[in-house]
């Protein structure tokens, strides 16, 4: 066994405490942040934000490794393999260069995804009321270290049953986003297409009306979706979300069976997936046949019908069907999930670090109801 501050070629570093704001340039670098990977490398779909100011000593190299050092992600890992374009990384990460010649970093990235590092982690994080760990705790993790030959041959069995499963993933992926493509055209609805204008004119009743002078409110995306909504409401009930599901706020201190983060739901399917997230706060409870909103980067499109009771991430709203002879909760997550419903949510986005859809903005989204 070894520790991992002894593999390093650089004494481990923090991060940039720079401001993170909307990435407008390519020259800008990216700004990884514990928040953008997930355990299998950058979320899918991810829209990279750029720090202000730009900070190059958090600079990232190719092979450089992240660890999350506080929150309920602590001991999350990242490994840096995109070389095409500049990137730094957020304070709440400790990059750790490796030497080579003592340990491969993607050896080391991959043990990380253990049950022993998973064991350390939980052993080893300060519970209070945001779990973290420090870089001279980090530094002491004990590794197993074989040979570099062997860590290498290991590495390569990892990275082939990675590609395999990501490619039945991907496979299972597209069967399930067509799913949205089967419901739009059985209720006769044209999504509106993908639209990257960020100048248009909105007239001044229009202001008045909605009360409201965030610009991207009326993005040209938007209002396609609504007038997409409006066109078939003769032959469908358009309602808003509030008059067919209650939000509920029941929540509880100490977690329950079943809890669920954002990291558990994947995006635009609606799929669990295997996380090693856990509560480090309260939570909300849900019940089966409940539907969890994500109200944070709603972009991310993560929308799930619960099938048993549990309890979730204060970053969901927990959608619960009043009527269910009027409204399936399984089609209310399929709708939820739907580009004429994404359309709407992505341009509602309020905060630049952390964006996410208000109270008030939720519940008057507009649902497409068929009989």
């Amino acid at each position: 066994m070894r520790e991992l501050g002894a593999l390093t070629s650089a004494d481990p570093d923090y991060g940039s405490s720079a401001r993170a704001v909307k990435r407008v340039s390519d020259e800008s670098p990216r700004y990884i942040r514990i928040t953008d990977f997930g355990e299998d490398g950058i979320e899918p779909d991810h829209e990279y934000l750029a720090p202000q100011p730009v900070e190059w000593d958090s600079e990232l190299a190719v092979d450089d490794v992240l660890f999350a050092r506080s929150g309920a992600t602590v001991g999350k890992t990242y490994l840096h393999e995109d070389a095409s374009e500049r990137a730094v990384f957020a304070g709440y990460c400790i990059r750790f260069r490796f030497d080579e010649a003592k340990a491969s970093p993607r050896f080391v990235y991959w043990w990380t995804k253990t049950r022993a590092y998973a064991r350390w982690v939980a052993a080893i994080q300060r519970p209070s009321g945001q779990p973290n760990i420090n870089k001279e705790e980090f530094k002491a993790c004990p590794i197993p270290l074989p040979p570099i030959a062997e860590q290498d041959a290991l590495t390569a069995l990892m990275s082939a049953a990675r590609a395999e499963r990501n490619a039945k993933r991907a496979e299972a992926d597209a069967l399930m986003k067509g799913v949205d493509d089967f419901v739009m055209d059985a209720l006769g609805i044209a999504p509106p297409a993908r639209d990257a204008r960020k100048a248009f004119a909105v007239d001044f009743a229009g202001l008045r009306a909605e009360a409201r002078l965030d610009s991207d409110y009326y993005h040209p995306e938007r209002m396609e979706a609504l007038r997409a909504l409006s066109a078939e409401s003769g032959a469908l009930t358009v309602a808003r979300l509030s008059d067919v599901a209650a939000s509920e706020r029941e929540q509880i201190k100490t977690p329950i069976e079943n809890y669920l983060s954002l990291a558990h739901v994947q995006s635009d399917t609606g799929e669990l997936s295997d996380s090693s997230d856990t509560a480090s706060g309260s939570c909300l409870v849900f019940r089966a046949d409940d539907v969890l909103f994500a109200r944070l980067r709603p972009y991310l499109n993560k929308v799930h019908r619960a099938e048993r009771s549990g309890c979730c991430s204060t970053e969901f709203h927990v959608l619960r069907v009043r009527d269910r002879s009027a409204l399936l909760p399984e089609y209310l997550a399929a709708a939820l999930r739907s580009r004429v419903l994404l359309s709407q949510t992505v341009h509602m986005m309020t905060g630049n670090t952390h964006p996410r859809l208000t109270n008030e903005d939720v519940a008057n989204l507009m649902i497409p109801i068929p009989s």
